[in-house]
């Protein structure tokens, strides 16, 4: 832990069901802390009873090993993660944390959209990816084919993986060729589940070709292959001979993931992984030990984490004391006298820390928040069964939102329900389940509801909201923002945090022309508000007041109180008091409220819907009922084509009637068909259904269903 050149930080990452939770056992095996009969059916990282009864990965899990290379014994931190789209929080969190990701690809299936998704993740936070092509055997057994076939079909999955690193690393400039191959050594291959692995190294070393491996797999001699070439070997070999090290990694992390001053102490310590400097932890889980309460899980980036030690939470007052420092072996946590800049680590104490909390021994500059690609698009309503439970239920839930940031938590206070909103019905499927098994709490969950956005779709005129007292008045009108500001604005790379000068050109680079990016006032969300007024008296210290209206009015927008996205809104011109009695916030905020809601019904605000991505993978015959599927629930078939024997339908459809398609596509093609969604952003919902499902919602929140005169163009 002492010698940062010799520890690797790698995550394992991939679509769901391509074996990412097998190879680690075989790792787990390699490193000798499980038993090597068992890896592979072992699943060890799956800690959880629930991960184990789904067969499926539901929370990234640490575990640390160490393995002999050139003679000296490295470290090798490794964060399994899940690989289903409703667990996408865990991925992004854990790319945080690491300097490497090995991506794994199933051989027969190929780069799936899912790869696609962990690709960007891991290459935003600028994480250097390596590849493994798993379930080879099923090309020998299953589809029978040839050394001269199966090289062709190797090659052509490392040629897509390169188009989409290709693609995302374009505009890096501190990155230089991150594509993978098989003669540099950053491509292996072979079968977690049958415990062997090449790549072009191995092949060297112990003199294996691919009709060595046809041979022995077809003679059923896999535990030979196994002796012959182990796994595990070839892929520790690979992680430590092409992953950065922390000192070759942070200099080049630092700047990318915080906006301190690059000149300080502070970065010099991080950038060279400083143990004697200051203590800086970036948590990047929240993880709950009945024993010993909330445990945070990150990576230290410079200094010493020892016990005992009072540190700075970033967004909190007063500091915290760390009561146990340890690192992860699985499901279980040793505890260590210290860890030093360049580990992974889990601290007890730091009862302040959220994922996402910036830890330190002085006060700093936090790091940027992390990005989380999709928002919540389904929401459930959680009700305790008996009323004594209510205040346990009440401190779970918020214990949840601290664990898992991609899960937004409110209470409607009109009907006192809670609701969760989350990634999918999994999403939220887990977390009720596991309120119920962990915390003994029975709960009454109701229907899943989809979670819309309002957005604006012309110009609206210039429109006036007056004050309850007359005696102030605002003058703005709205504009639809184009999608590429949207986009950036929703993955952070525009904030009201950064400096002024990078934020214009951000916008700028996007599309917002220059007059208009030199006068941002405000952002929330993918909104923003543009002061356009000239040398109005009194309005700087009623700023404060107006945006916070502007906050109220975009949570909940003038259809149906939902959301509101994309939305320029312009303050022209503003008649204030002189008084300041007269214009507090009891005058301020309804008048602020009454001009945006006014100015968006003009510019015609509609619904947006959140629709997802569906491909389905099915047998020849069975392709016009999944196609038909996708197109009786309001979607669009967009591409079909054939790939080894099945054939792929690719289409869109929106997430309200996706809802039980899991039952519905399982009856209609004979349970032969596998799919999987993707969360794929908002689109205006048809016009013939916007009444009907704005009343819908009106009624639901307990609002009144008239709407209001203006919204008659619909």
């Amino acid at each position: 832990m002492d010698k940062p050149e010799n520890i690797r930080n790698i995550a394992i990452a991939a679509h769901v069901d391509h074996g990412k939770t097998t190879l680690t056992d075989n790792l787990l095996a390699g490193a000798g802390m499980i038993s090597q009969d068992t890896a592979g059916q072992q699943l060890a990282m799956d800690t959880e009873e629930d991960e184990q009864e789904r067969g499926i990965t539901i929370d990234a899990a640490n575990v640390s090993m160490t393995h002999e290379y050139e003679d000296t014994n490295h470290l090798i931190n490794l964060i399994d993660t899940p690989g289903h789209v409703d667990f996408g929080g865990d991925v992004t969190r854990a790319m945080r944390a690491v300097d490497g990701a090995l991506v794994v690809v199933d051989a027969v299936e190929g780069a799936m959209p899912q790869t696609e998704t962990v690709l960007r993740q891991a290459l935003r936070e600028g994480v250097k990816p390596a590849l493994f092509i798993n379930k080879v055997d099923r090309l020998i057994s299953e589809l029978q084919e040839g050394p001269q076939e199966m090289q062709q079909r190797l090659q052509s999955v490392i040629q897509d993986v390169n188009e989409l690193i290709r693609g995302m690393t374009e505009e890096m400039d501190d990155v230089d060729d991150w594509t993978v191959s098989i003669q540099d050594g950053t491509v292996g291959m072979g079968s977690a589940l049958y415990k062997w692995g090449i790549s072009f190294p191995s092949m060297q070393r112990t003199g294996m070709d691919f009709g060595d491996i046809i041979d022995l797999e077809q003679n059923d001699d896999r535990q030979e292959l196994h002796e012959r070439t182990p796994l595990s070997d070839v892929v520790l070999d690979m992680v430590c001979e092409h992953f950065p090290n922390p000192i070759d990694a942070q200099p080049r992390r630092i700047p990318r993931v915080w906006r301190g001053d690059a000149d300080s102490d502070l970065a010099h310590q991080m950038r060279d992984v400083d143990e004697a400097g200051e203590v800086v932890l970036m948590v990047t889980d929240i993880g709950i030990d009945p024993h010993a309460g909330e445990i945070a899980a990150g990576r230290v980036f410079s200094g010493t984490l020892e016990k005992g030690q009072d540190l700075y939470v970033s967004g909190t007052v007063g500091t915290n004391r760390v009561q146990s420092v340890g690192i992860y072996m699985g499901g279980e946590r040793e505890e260590v006298d210290r860890v030093p800049a360049g580990n992974i680590a889990a601290v007890t104490g730091l009862k302040d820390a959220i994922a996402g909390s910036t830890v330190s021994s002085v006060e700093m500059t936090p790091f940027e928040s992390i990005e989380h690609i999709s928002e919540p698009v389904i929401t459930k309503s959680v009700e305790a069964k008996n009323m004594d439970d209510l205040p346990k239920l009440i401190e779970t839930l918020r214990q949840v939102s601290k664990e898992d940031p991609t899960i937004r938590i409110e209470i409607n206070e009109d009907t006192g329900e809670h609701l969760i909103s989350g990634q999918g019905e999994l999403h939220l499927e887990v977390i009720t389940q596991r309120i119920e098994r962990n915390q003994g709490i029975p709960v009454i969950t109701g229907e899943p509801i989809v979670v819309y956005r309002e957005a604006p779709t012309t110009n609206s005129r210039e429109v006036e909201g007056i004050s309850p007292n007359r005696h102030n008045r605002f003058y703005m009108s709205v504009e639809p923002l184009s999608d590429d500001i949207v986009e950036i604005m929703k993955r952070g790379e525009a904030t009201m945090d950064m400096p002024e000068l990078e934020r214009r050109e951000a916008l700028m680079e996007a599309g917002m022309d220059k007059d208009t990016a030199q006068n941002v006032e405000h952002i929330y969300g993918s909104n923003v508000l543009i002061d356009d007024t000239k040398g109005i008296q009194h309005l700087n210290e009623t700023m404060e007041l107006v945006i916070e209206g502007l906050e109220e009015s975009l949570d909940d927008g003038p259809l149906a109180a939902e959301p509101v996205e994309g939305a320029l809104l312009r303050l022209h011109d503003a008649r204030l008091h002189e008084d300041a009695i007269h214009r507090g916030p009891a005058q301020v905020i309804p008048a602020t409220r009454d001009a945006v809601h006014t100015a968006l019904m003009d510019a015609e605000i509609r619904l947006l819907e959140p629709i997802q991505d569906v491909r389905i993978d099915v047998p020849n015959q069975h392709m016009g009922a999944a196609s038909g599927e996708i197109q009786g629930r309001r979607g669009r078939v967009d591409d079909m084509y054939q790939e080894g024997d099945l054939m792929v339908v690719e289409g869109i459809a929106p997430v309200d009637e996706m809802i039980g398609f899991s039952s519905d596509i399982r009856s209609a093609t004979e349970g032969r068909a596998s799919w999987n969604t993707e969360n794929a952003g908002f689109r205006v919902l048809a016009d013939n259904l916007q009444p009907d499902i704005i009343k819908e919602i009106r009624e639901r929140k307990g609002m009144k269903l008239e709407l209001p005169e203006q919204i008659d163009y619909i």
